[in-house]
């Protein structure tokens, strides 16, 4: 279990003890949603960056940055921001068709290769729901199926004690599973990361060094997976399987 989930379950543990979010930050989401509906995007770009520098780090933040930069044209932050809610809701629709949508606008169309239909189809399943959902989820049958185990260990009626104890057992495997599954999910965006290309055009050598051979080269908005560094050298793999090293100043990673 990564640091990240850890600290995931301990914050939806203490939940009921935890203030949501401050008044300041929902009126400044407010602020950037009313510049954005009024066409002011650039004001409303502006207000979104400062949630997402002041902590704020939801999904609806990144996906309205994303709108924002679309409308401005600038497609390869509008790409890594709709990147970034996809991987914080990974099953919300708006988020994947506006993703599709500003593919659409840059200049490499990539097939990717297609992959073993068993793993597709496990990524698909624990990418349907976010991270905090399969968590939440998880802890809530988990201590509800504690709740009922406690129930076996004080009632006095046979009935209620067999109930209790084979529903407990249930709701906190199921609980357990669950947790489980959110836990896949982080791992595999913890171990698959990818970036965006920022550079207009990026020339990508067959080693770490700016004087090695051009293999090929990607534009900006060009989603690539990150593979290795060296230095100041990023390895990378396109969708199609091309390999090769970038200067990471060309990246901004997902």
């Amino acid at each position: 279990m990564t640091l990240k989930m850890r600290k995931l379950i301990i914050l939806l543990l203490l939940a009921p003890f935890i203030c949501a979010a401050s008044g300041k930050s929902v009126a400044l989401f407010k602020d950037a949603n009313t510049a954005y509906s009024k066409g002011q995007y650039e004001v409303a770009l502006k207000l979104y960056q400062q949630l997402l520098d002041s902590g704020i780090v939801v999904k609806e933040v990144y996906y309205n940055l994303g709108n924002a930069n679309y409308k401005l044209n600038n497609f390869a932050p509008a790409i890594l921001n709709y990147e970034k809610a996809y991987k914080l809701a990974p099953g919300d629709e708006d988020i994947q068709v506006n993703l599709r949508l500003a593919n659409l606008k840059i200049t490499d169309k990539i097939e990717a290769v297609p992959e073993f239909f068993l793993k597709k189809w496990w990524i698909g399943f624990i990418t349907s729901l976010s991270l905090q959902l399969w968590s939440a989820l998880g802890v809530f049958l988990f201590l509800l199926g504690f709740g009922l185990m406690i129930v076996y260990l004080f009632s006095l009626q046979l009935a209620i004690k067999r109930t209790s104890f084979y529903s407990g057992l249930t709701l906190i495997l199921i609980g357990l599973i669950l947790i489980g599954i959110a836990n896949a999910q982080d791992n595999y965006f913890e171990q698959h990361k990818e970036a965006i290309v920022f550079n207009g055009v990026v020339n990508v050598k067959s080693a770490p060094n700016e004087k090695q051979k051009t293999l090929f080269i990607v534009h900006e908005g060009t989603k690539v997976r990150v593979m290795d560094s060296v230095n100041d050298w990023v390895k990378i793999e396109l969708p199609n399987g091309n390999i090769g090293w970038v200067d990471a100043v060309a990246l901004q990673l997902i």
